[in-house]
């Protein structure tokens, strides 16, 4: 009989990620946002009024612009094909393996979220304030539905005039602060599949796990996002969080599980794997690097200006990233599962959705405000670290039983 824990007995292997591994487009994903950055700070400089049009393209309510139609584009081409992927009948498999399961959650939902409040308050706000600038301040969006006049303070901001528009001005490493918050309540994304597949994990563990964590951010990204932004002093905008999570989680979830049930009644398994998963592969990636075209077009002088930046904003992400996946696998070990569960839980843990929180800060604080490039920083350090990750998975599969199937390579 199967040892209830292990999740290779409840979710055997899907076919297609059988020997996954990482992409062109995936292997160079860090090269390809420093030619983002590169890019977008020259569309600025050549064409300012492009970036400033394409980012003024929004649905608005009472005169007030709530969402920018080429984000939401750009963030529904990044999520539909992650959530094409997702068998939902596996969640219900997966609950004959509550270990695993319940250890990927704790950490995703009880304990990530408030370590990377704590880290990036104690590193951007203490630690390295002096190199951000005490005194620097960005401006971000007025919260949606709030209609303050200029020089009204609202929460550790106050109301200007930027351009002829009302903007909140706020002190810059709190900005930041909101980028990180955002990537620390926003758990596990498509790249996690690529991660867990290098590491000789259970990808059937992955694949459950990006599907409910899918389902946990319908009801929990807006709470705790909203919560540790409020902690921190920053805007928050519920209305605008909710409506966020609708847009950029819900529709492409629904689009994509609808999608995969008429395909698979129409095509079958096969052709969906071989031919129509195969015309998606780049396209996350691609509308992932058109968004950060556009945002740092818009942030380009900020960037040239001081291009340590990144460097500041990378210190807490790092530091979290690492703090996490140590947490992860030691539990892993304590509760003794096997290591092809241990592995996809950890990398899980240490793993951003980076494509919500980028476009959760682009609606929440505008594509020009400090969170967005907070959030984008989070994309830059993703596969050097992960990959580093999974080499120490591989170094260490000896501490963990063998479970069932092939043993990780060397």
């Amino acid at each position: 009989m199967a040892d209830p824990s292990d999740l290779s007995a409840a979710c055997p292997t899907p076919p297609a990620a059988a020997g996954h591994g990482l992409g062109w487009f995936e292997r160079y994903l860090t090269v390809w946002v420093f030619l983002c950055i590169l890019a977008g700070i020259a569309l600025g400089k050549a064409a300012p009024g492009v970036a400033t049009t394409l980012d003024g393209l929004a649905l608005t309510v009472d005169g007030a612009p709530v969402v920018s139609i080429p984000i939401a584009v750009c963030l529904f081409l990044m999520m539909f094909p992650i959530m094409v992927k997702i068998d939902f009948a596996e969640v219900v498999r997966a609950g004959r393996s509550l270990r695993p399961v319940a250890l990927t959650l704790v950490v995703n939902w009880a304990i990530k979220p408030f370590t990377m409040y704590a880290i990036a308050t104690l590193c951007l706000g203490t630690l390295l304030l002096g190199l951000i600038g005490p005194d620097a301040v960005d401006h971000v969006k007025l919260p949606f539905g709030l209609d303050l006049p200029v020089g009204a303070r609202h929460g550790e901001g106050v109301v200007v005039l930027v351009d002829g528009v009302r903007r909140l001005e706020v002190p810059l490493w709190r900005s930041f602060l909101a980028g990180c918050v955002l990537l620390g309540v926003a758990p596990c994304t498509a790249m996690v599949l690529v991660w867990g597949s290098l590491a000789r994990g259970n990808d059937g563990h992955t694949l459950v796990m990006v599907a409910i964590n899918s389902l946990a951010m319908l009801l929990l990204y807006g709470v705790l996002g909203g919560y540790l932004l409020g902690l921190g002093r920053l805007p928050v905008p519920w209305q605008a969080l909710a409506l966020s999570i609708g847009i950029y989680v819900a529709l492409p979830l629904v689009a994509g599980w609808a999608t995969r049930r008429a395909i698979l009644a129409t095509k079958g398994e096969a052709w969906f794997r071989a031919r129509f998963l195969h015309l998606l592969a780049p396209v996350t990636i691609a509308a992932l690097l058109a968004t950060l075209v556009l945002l740092f077009s818009l942030k380009g002088e900020t960037i040239a200006r001081d291009p340590l930046t990144i460097l500041w904003i990378a210190v807490p992400l790092f530091a979290q990233t690492v703090l996490i996946f140590a947490l992860t696998y030691g539990l892993a070990r304590a509760l003794n599962l096997p290591y092809r569960d241990a592995a996809p839980s950890a990398l899980i843990g240490a793993s951003n959705h980076f494509e919500v929180a980028i476009a959760t800060a682009a609606m929440l604080f505008g594509l020009s405000s400090g969170a967005a490039l907070a959030t984008v920083v989070g994309v830059l350090i993703e596969v050097p670290v992960m990959l580093l990750l999974v080499r120490v998975c591989q170094r260490t599969a000896g501490w963990f039983p063998a479970g069932e199937g092939p043993p990780p390579a060397p």
